[in-house]
């Protein structure tokens, strides 16, 4: 079995570089789609619940506290990989209208081939610069929005600006939420710049993460829930200590930031590189 799933490892360029589909050693049905190198999403396609990133947990969790178990939300996603997260939504709230925007065609086309969204799946994918799309939605239509965009594991520049986030609060329900995945290392400039700068637009907001990512010792991912209206602090910090690799939940952001001013376009940069190495032992 393990020889024949060896096998089955799909390798193609795209347009944002090499990407493979590599099967899950321990888990039949699963499998890791890496882009040059990088471990991007993993999917199980028996079961969309099962979430292997740490970050992606995270992100469910907020996902799962924004609204009553099963409610269905208005969801827009910003970076689409393997599409692990709106699988996720379609199970745990059937009849979401979800939209996914992702720049990568031949990536698209790629996953679903190899990884096919379940035939009820309300899931529309649109090839397209996030930024661009978001500049033609109309005002109000989102409940959801989840941005984790990388591109040769940056985050681009345009993406990381106050003009940018202003767009995403702007097609946000005004009782909506943005959830972002941040990716840095000490000594976090670009977490607190970005922290500063979504909380211009939407300014109630938390950050989760590994206790060691939020003191700035190693590199990793912040996930940061924002909105207009208070968080769900204690579930989420419940969800966090409870996972299989427990997160806290940081709510004295003025503190986090120290000082950190919001980024223009003029200045925005893209995100750190992360550290080399980091992935040379994943499978």
């Amino acid at each position: 079995m393990a020889q024949r799933r060896r096998s089955e490892r799909t390798v193609e360029t795209v347009a944002s570089g090499v990407a493979e589909i590599v099967p899950d050693p321990d888990r039949d049905s699963a499998f890791t789609l890496v882009l040059d190198g990088a471990p991007q999403s993993h999917v199980d396609l028996a079961d969309p619940t099962h979430l292997e990133f740490e970050y992606i947990r995270r992100m469910a969790a907020a996902i799962d506290l924004i609204a009553p178990p099963g409610k269905p939300l208005r969801s827009l996603h910003l970076g689409g990989g393997a599409l692990t997260l709106p699988r996720y939504l379609a199970v745990t709230r059937p009849g979401s209208a979800q939209r996914v925007i992702e720049i990568d065609g031949p990536l698209v086309e790629l996953v679903r081939r190899a990884l096919p969204l379940p035939a009820k799946a309300n899931i529309r994918v649109r090839v397209a610069d996030a930024r661009a799309a978001l500049e033609g939605m109309r005002d109000g239509g989102y409940d959801l929005i989840a941005l984790d965009v990388f591109a040769g594991a940056r985050t681009p520049a345009h993406l990381a600006s106050v003009e940018f986030m202003a767009e995403i609060a702007r097609v946000l329900d005004p009782a909506g939420w943005l959830i972002a995945n941040i990716a840095d290392g000490p000594p976090l400039r670009h977490a607190k710049a970005q922290v500063a700068t979504i909380r211009a637009a939407l300014p109630e907001a938390c950050l989760v993460a590994d206790a060691a990512v939020l003191r700035g010792r190693r590199f990793g991912n912040l996930v940061l829930l924002a909105g207009r209206t208070p968080p769900p602090i204690a579930e989420l910090s419940r969800r966090a200590a409870g996972d299989w690799f427990p997160g806290r939940v940081e709510t004295d952001l003025d503190r986090f930031t120290g000082g950190a001013a919001p980024v223009t376009d003029s200045v925005a940069v893209a995100s750190p590189l992360p550290p080399a190495g980091l992935f040379g032992n994943r499978k």
